[in-house]
């Protein structure tokens, strides 16, 4: 199915006039990333897209220009060899250029400035984040499409694959399958970090174990140089709590949800008595999901009623800490806006976060819970389902 043009159409009139607004001089921008081309062009190939402010957007595309013109609606996508096409096809480009700061590498800037030499480099970044941070009637079926195969394998699936003796890996390789069964895209995809299969997957204090990934959570993975999936070593044993936090995607929208179960007997009072003030915490975070809210604002509020003992460890363990309650999410899992100091721009309704407040318990491992949220006028509504996580099974 491909994006309908009413969508790229769309999305290219709101990132015009918000480059009107937040920079009002603005000529030409350049949008290279594989993500952020396949949002405002609806094919995922190697190329560069530039928009105007005053005449129409043109995809310039190396490989495949094929690919590209039988996906993609596009009005305008144009075969290059190397950016001297672009510069004999379009002539000289305006001296400031908006370009994906984050996400160019400096070699390719050079290539591009070889045959077009603008001198004034400034980032389009935010601006880009902040149109798709806004999901159209189109995007947010697909995402509900997720958030319900997320819910029926996590919520109902689940529990009957956890068995005395599996490892997190085999654990991992079967739920992917069955993900995959029930429609997910086979792969989740991060602004900060590229790419894989599901997410975090731990069995006990595996789920607090450092990552470099700005989560709360942790895992121990396959190896050093493949920190992703689970251990082969670490295998299911009564009393363990099992902490599964992935991603599930749609033709290219995703959800984020995490479960916990006790197998086998359960977990410590007082940890159980921690995972259910975690899912309070998401709870009261849910009525704030209105439009007009300022995330910094609901994050602060969380924050500063939360005591001294409680913060010890919570979003993290030990010195692996994170400073959000929650994160937008869409054709990445990580995007705007966060529930964060810093993030002062209101909520919009079409905004889609994911909730996920969650703290580390010593011996026991992570506990919390995290669901995927719609704003609406009436706060958050899950599109992942309802359970409050910490499903016995035994």
């Amino acid at each position: 199915m491909k994006v309908p043009l009413t969508e790229l159409t769309d999305r290219l009139t709101r990132f015009r006039a918000r480059m009107d607004i937040s920079c009002p001089d603005w000529e030409i921008a350049a949008i290279v990333g594989k993500i952020p081309l396949y949002y405002f062009t609806g094919t995922m190939q190697d190329g560069i897209l530039l928009i105007l402010q005053g005449s129409d957007a043109v995809f310039w595309v190396r490989q495949s220009y094929e690919r590209a013109l039988d996906e993609s609606l596009f009005p305008d996508i144009r075969k290059m060899r190397s950016y001297r096409d672009i510069a004999a096809g379009m002539g000289q480009l305006p001296s400031t250029v908006y370009l994906e700061t984050g996400i160019m590498t400096l070699a390719q800037l050079n290539r591009i400035q070889k045959y077009l030499p603008f001198t004034d480099i400034r980032s389009v970044d935010d601006q880009v984040s902040a149109v798709r941070a806004v999901k159209s009637p189109y995007e947010l079926a697909l995402m509900e499409q997720a958030g319900e195969i997320h819910r029926e394998v996590l919520e109902d699936c689940v529990p009957g694959m956890l068995r005395e003796g599996i490892d997190e890996a085999s654990l991992t390789c079967e739920l992917f399958s069955l993900m995959v069964e029930k429609g997910h895209q086979g792969i989740i995809r991060f602004g900060m970090f590229n790419e894989m299969l599901l997410g975090q997957i731990g069995f006990g204090t595996n789920s607090i174990y450092p990552t470099c990934i700005n989560s709360p959570g942790g895992i121990y993975g396959l190896h050093p140089s493949t920190p992703l999936m689970g251990s082969r070593d670490r295998r299911l044993t009564s009393g363990d709590l099992v902490n599964i936090d992935i991603g599930c995607g749609v033709k290219g929208y995703q959800t984020d949800k995490t479960m916990t179960y006790m197998f086998g007997g359960p977990i410590p009072e007082d940890a159980i008595s921690v995972h259910m003030k975690c899912v309070e915490i998401q709870d009261e975070v849910v009525t704030r999901l209105v439009p007009g809210a300022v995330p910094s604002e609901i994050y602060r509020d969380v924050i500063h009623e939360l005591d001294s003992s409680f913060l010890e460890n919570f979003m993290g363990f030990g010195k692996h800490r994170v400073n959000f309650l929650g994160h937008g999410i869409g054709l990445w899992i990580d995007e705007l806006p966060v529930i964060a100091e810093g993030f002062d721009e209101p909520l919009q309704e079409g905004m889609v976060l994911a909730l996920e407040p969650k703290k580390g318990v010593p011996d026991v491992g992570l506990v919390g819970i995290e669901n995927t949220f719609m704003v609406t006028p009436g706060g958050g509504r899950s599109i992942t389902g309802t359970s409050k996580g910490l499903i016995e099974v035994w």
